[in-house]
């Protein structure tokens, strides 16, 4: 089985939430007492949030594209950036490496083309949402992201002032099921929890859509590579 590198910490909770589920679905596929060979980097969420408010992309392409090539010298196999908003940078950290990074919308797209949905909710952060960077890659796959039509900065305060710091709430629960609502009076056939703190707040049985959690797709996607 390949070395999977895990650029993480963006947040913390999430992070876990990926190294446990790729430890699952290796254990699954492989049995017994198996686990992954993973390598983690867990960067400082806090510098890189503060550049997100500030715009500063590139800066925080170059700081991931560094921790992406430190992983790959280390002697990962594969790299994986347990986040959805700074795939925003995925050109910077492809082009820092040479061996294979899986996006995270891929296999998200693959297994809502294989459910045969089209028109798909997108939740997350509101640079996720708002910008399209996002967006273009579900849309060369040949889905049609919508995004709710609400006040995004209530869902993406959720995000980063409680679920990144482990909250999670039932009102804040009701607010993000009433925007999935929204979404499928608008056409939606399914929604991605295009963020990958969403999947503590919404699973299946809380949603009035069925549920795509990128963490858990992108977690067994690095499985699946790890072991081609």
């Amino acid at each position: 089985m390949k070395t999977i590198g895990i650029i993480g910490g963006m947040s913390w909770e999430s992070t876990a939430h990926y190294f446990a589920a790729i430890n699952r679905e290796t254990a699954r596929l492989k049995g017994g007492l198996h686990s992954a060979p993973i390598l983690l980097q867990a960067l400082d969420f806090a510098p890189i949030a503060q550049m997100q408010s500030q715009g500063a992309w590139e800066e925080a392409g170059f700081l991931l594209a560094q921790s992406a090539r430190t992983l790959e010298t280390a002697g990962a196999q594969i790299v994986i950036l347990a986040t959805n908003t700074m795939h925003i940078a995925a050109g910077a950290i492809e082009t820092a490496i040479s061996c294979p990074f899986l996006h995270i919308a891929d296999p998200t797209a693959d297994a809502l083309l294989a459910d045969g949905a089209e028109t798909v909710g997108l939740l997350g952060t509101r640079f996720t949402m708002e910008m399209d960077f996002y967006k273009d890659r579900l849309r060369e796959r040949g889905l049609d992201p919508l995004v709710p039509d609400v006040d995004h900065t209530n869902l993406n305060a959720i995000i980063y002032e409680e679920l990144c710091r482990g909250i999670v709430s039932d009102a804040s629960r009701a607010i993000y099921v009433r925007a999935i609502e929204r979404l499928a009076a608008r056409g939606a056939q399914a929604v991605i929890l295009g963020c990958t703190e969403i999947g503590m707040l919404i699973g299946d049985d809380d949603s009035p859509l069925p549920v795509y959690d990128t963490t858990s797709l992108h977690a067994k996607a690095a499985v699946a590579a790890a072991l081609a």
